[in-house]
């Protein structure tokens, strides 16, 4: 099975995925985890050149396809190897992320962006999508408490930024099955309780 958890910035996920994998390795479920942009060596140097705050003058054209070539190649390299062998693959983003922020943020338009994503994951996409929804206003305090010495070029963006990703997320929420809107306000147990019952439900289904 293939899991990927999707928001907008300092939605939670990442301490999600480390509850979700513990249980995993608790179960004894075999997992591979990986993360976007990167989980390859070509990867995490695309992620370099993508995030560093010197690369402002980058083009909405030309982030996207380096988010594409990351993909790719962990696609090809990672995910496709540990699905083969029946493991649990958990991702933090995939091709969703990139309909949110470079479809909707950027405004290259979700349709573009969705063909793209076709070809770089050679149609391989997540059953399960758990969609950690907070209010732009919380991912702005949130990202403000960070510091900005620790903000990544994309994290500097401003609210209306975060506006327009958001509401990809909630549009495309609405639209597909294999994503789970989750309220990201709620107690990290309290989210994490729903993340477990709705992989039990699906998971060998």
């Amino acid at each position: 099975m293939f899991i990927s958890f999707e928001g907008i910035d300092k939605c939670g996920k990442s301490t999600q995925m480390d509850l979700f994998t513990r249980y995993l390795e608790e179960n004894a479920i075999e997992y591979t985890r990986v993360r976007e942009p990167g989980g390859t060596e070509l990867g995490e140097r695309i992620r370099q050149i993508l995030l560093h705050q010197e690369h402002q003058e980058m083009c909405a054209r030309s982030e996207l396809l380096l988010f594409l070539a990351s993909r790719a190649q962990l696609v090809e390299s990672v995910i496709k190897k540990a699905l083969s062998e029946d493991k649990v693959v958990v991702a933090d983003r995939f091709a969703h992320s990139s309909i949110a922020y470079q479809g909707c943020g950027r405004g290259l338009g979700m349709k573009t962006v969705r063909i793209l994503n076709d070809f770089a994951t050679d149609m391989v996409y997540p059953e399960i999508v758990f969609f950690i929804d907070i209010p732009p206003e919380v991912a702005i305090e949130r990202l403000e408490n960070s510091g900005e010495g620790g903000k990544d070029r994309i994290e500097k963006e401003q609210i209306e930024f975060w506006e327009r990703v958001r509401g990809c997320y909630l549009e495309m929420a609405r639209e597909y099955s294999q994503f789970v809107r989750i309220d990201g306000m709620l107690g990290v147990d309290q989210i994490h309780e729903r993340i477990i019952r709705e992989f039990q439900q699906r998971y060998n289904k």
